[in-house]
């Protein structure tokens, strides 16, 4: 991996349709190889022969949730779940002369630059190439075309899932999110309700409360603000759905609709990766 991050930062430097239940002729080669990963596991393989090496990447605008079920998937999978907004937020944590600079840039809403998101990937690849890692998840890169060449020049990426969720629910969600200032847990206050119009059925997506002892230290996210969610919305599809042709041009790209909340989505993302976890039950509440 330390080779496709050294790849990753010259390059920086240098320069479809589906449904729950059917798969288009495009679509599926990258779900069969999910399909694989899984025949793998049920054979008993050690992980690090097939989970370990997936090489995914998850699409979707901000607080869809692409962290969560990346990391679902990640510990399912053994792989290490890669997610750029937690590079940028660690970075923006530390006294590091970049922090300032990113500050300024993710309070207004704005994308981070190829350059900077680029330079933390290929850092945090060293860091786990010397941890041996082998594959990844990686959640929120790529985010622009010239992202996804560059990603594209330098390794196979096996698949692309790409989240989708109402508009509405969205906005909802942000606004709606904590973070515990002591033991650092994500919780969410937002109880999303919507009839649905059209055809589309009804959304229910309760709220994913604190214990009492976090109750007191929540505190929220700087950018999670209605008016700067709004433009990242606005600056997310100006820029990302050119991302999105990109993979499903390549026959790359599963798009999932979020049906609910993680209890009635993630049994169906599994289904639609035909992949089976055996603590579904139990992952599922959690």
């Amino acid at each position: 991996m330390s080779a496709m991050s050294r790849a990753i930062r010259a390059f920086g430097g240098a320069a479809s349709r589906r449904n729950l239940s059917v798969v288009s002729s495009k679509e599926a080669p990258a779900v069969a190889a999910a399909a694989a990963l899984v025949a793998g596991r049920k054979a008993g393989r050690d992980p690090g022969e097939d989970g370990s090496r997936v090489q995914w990447v998850f699409l979707g605008c901000p607080g869809v949730g692409k962290g969560t079920y990346a990391g679902r998937l990640s510990r399912l999978l053994g792989v290490p779940h890669i997610a750029t907004g937690d590079l940028v937020r660690d970075a923006l944590a530390s006294q590091d002369p970049l922090s300032k600079q990113l500050a300024e840039i993710v309070n207004h809403g704005k994308l981070v630059s190829d350059e900077i998101i680029i330079n933390l990937l290929s850092k945090r690849l060293e860091e786990g190439e010397g941890k041996g890692e082998l594959g990844f998840i990686l959640d929120g890169f790529p985010r622009t075309i010239r992202q996804a060449e560059i990603l594209e020049g330098v390794t196979d990426i096996d698949l692309v899932i790409n989240l989708k969720l109402r508009e509405e629910a969205l906005l909802a969600k942000c606004i709606g999110r904590r973070k515990c200032s002591q033991c650092g847990g994500n919780f969410n206050v937002a109880s999303i309700d919507i009839e649905g119009k059209n055809g589309a059925p009804r959304m229910y997506m309760p709220p994913l409360l604190p214990p009492p002892q976090c109750e007191s230290k929540l505190i929220t996210r700087a950018d999670d603000t209605e008016e700067v969610v709004k433009e990242r919305l606005r600056v997310y599809h100006d820029l990302c759905e050119p991302v999105e042709d990109f993979y499903r041009a390549r026959g790359k790209l599963l798009e999932f609709n979020l049906p609910g909340g993680i209890p009635e989505s993630w049994p169906k993302l599994l289904q639609a990766l035909n992949i089976e976890d055996p603590d579904n039950k139990r992952s599922a509440a959690a």
